[in-house]
Order: structure tokens, then sequence, then C-alpha cells
């Protein structure tokens, strides 16, 4: 109780700091939705705003996918699943600031993975997503999404470990083919995990700030900047927390936008559920 309260009050008073004219320090001159005006007039904000939603797709829906290619895997009983388990949410415990630094390497067109294939003799290939604009953002999904696959992994896998078995024996006593049972009865089954795993992902882009300044500092120009990143600069570098804390509030409302109607919706099956029984 005291930690929401805590965090209401706190996100009251970003509220409130974003409707007064603090700079440095917090001040109590209020300018109205001024810094509101300004944050979106920002093409910086704006860009930032747009390389979100594009990680939120390409993160988000290559972590489910991949997340349940490898979970499929491992509920099929094959060897060493341990192992393979361990192996695949390693990434997962490595902190966002090494990652970055990785896949800055890797893509590094003098040092990663481009220089080595080409002293092989592969001319043509070409690794350096994070060099040019157009490109720079999917190298930063790239890069999450081999950390963050292993967490959808588990979540995932955990779904499928809970669904009854009954469901298999009928599928196979009917001849459905195996992809069929997966997009037809199994799936539709994880409703729950593919939720939470979704939640899950989606609230890391909204705070992801060290895997970009690790990886490109939000360049080459203002290609891989996000909200985050926007927010932190302003509040300490640029001394401008009415514009900072107007981010902030903005980015508040875009979680509270998504996070609650999912809330709503799973509070609802669950009632359902409970009357069925």
């Amino acid at each position: 109780m005291t930690a929401l309260g805590l965090f209401v009050g706190t996100a009251i008073y970003t509220f409130y700091l974003s409707f007064t004219n603090s700079r440095t320090m917090p001040s109590t001159d209020l300018v109205g939705f001024e810094h509101y005006v300004r944050l979106f007039d920002a093409r910086r904000w704006n860009t930032a705003m747009v390389n979100m939603g594009i990680l939120c797709v390409t993160y988000v829906v290559g972590c489910l996918l991949l997340g349940f290619l490898l979970a499929a895997a491992l509920d099929r009983k094959i060897r060493f699943e341990n192992t393979l388990r361990t192996l695949f949410l390693y990434p997962q415990a490595v902190s966002f600031v090494v990652t970055g630094l990785v896949w800055q390497w890797l893509m590094n067109p003098n040092l990663g993975i481009q220089n080595t294939l080409q002293g092989w003799g592969w001319d043509s290939f070409r690794f350096d997503w994070i060099e040019h604009p157009e490109t720079a953002i999917y190298g930063v999904a790239l890069a999450g999404l081999w950390q963050g696959a292993g967490l959808a992994m588990i979540i995932l896998l955990a779904g499928l470990r809970g669904i009854d078995g009954s469901l298999w024996q009928a599928a196979r006593v009917e001849g459905i083919p195996l992809w069929r049972t997966y997009v037809s009865i199994i799936i539709p089954e994880m409703r729950a995990a593919v939720a939470t795993a979704a939640t899950l992902l989606f609230m890391g882009i909204i705070r992801t700030y060290d895997l970009v300044v690790a990886m490109t500092n939000g360049g080459p120009g203002s290609s891989t900047e996000l909200p985050a990143k926007f927010i932190m600069d302003n509040l300490f570098n640029r001394q401008n927390i009415g514009l900072a804390t107007a981010g902030a509030s903005v980015l508040l409302i875009t979680v509270l936008a998504v996070v609650v109607p999912i809330f709503f919706v799973r509070a609802a099956q669950q009632k359902k559920a409970r009357k069925g029984h």
C-alpha cells in the first residue's frame, strides 16, 4: 500500500511539474500546456515515438514468435532440455549495457561480423545496420530480440506445460496436423501466457535507455532516439525539468492506455472462468 501511494504521489507530482516553468530546479510558476506544445513540436520527440512504435512491433512480435518456437521445441521433451533452456535464457541475465556493447561490436563494419565474412571472400555481405539511419533502429531491435526472446520462451513454455494433455490426445485421435493443433487449439489456450509475455516485453521497450546509449547513443543523427533517452537528456543534460516531465507524463499515459485494458480483459476472463466452474 505504501509503494502504491508513493507511485501515485510521484506520478501526480510529475504531472504538476510538467505544467510549471521548471528548469534546473522545480518551480511553482504555472505555464499551462506550453511544454506539451513544445514537446509535440519537437522533431526528436516525434522521431522517438515513431522509433518506439517500430520497436514495439519488431521487438515484441519477434520475441513472441521466437520465444514460442523455442518453447514448442523444448516442450517436445528433447534431449538436454535443461541445458538448452539455460542457454536460451542466458542473454536475459546480461545487462542491456553489455548487450549494447556486444552488438555494437558485432555490427561494426571494421571489426565485427561483416569484416570477418568479407575477409572470407563474401565481399557483398553487409551487417553494418547501426551505421545507417534507415536501418539503425532495426539493429537495436535485433539486439533486444537476442536478449528478450528467452524471457518470452520461459513464460510461453510454462503456458504450454499447463495445457491439459487430453487436448493433445484428442488432436492426435482426430488426425489434426501438428501445426494446425498449435494454431487452432494450443495457442488460444495460452492467451494468459501470451498477454503476460507481451506486457512485460512492452514495458521493457518503454523504459529502454541503456541499450540505445551503449549501442548508438541515439544516432546516427536521431534515428535511434527513444522517449526514455529524450526524457533523460532533457532532465540531466539540458536542465529542462518541465519538458522532461511532460515527456514522462505522455509516456505514462501511453503505458496506462495499453496495460489497463489488458488488465480489465484478463480480470473479466478470470471472473467468467470462475462462474463457469
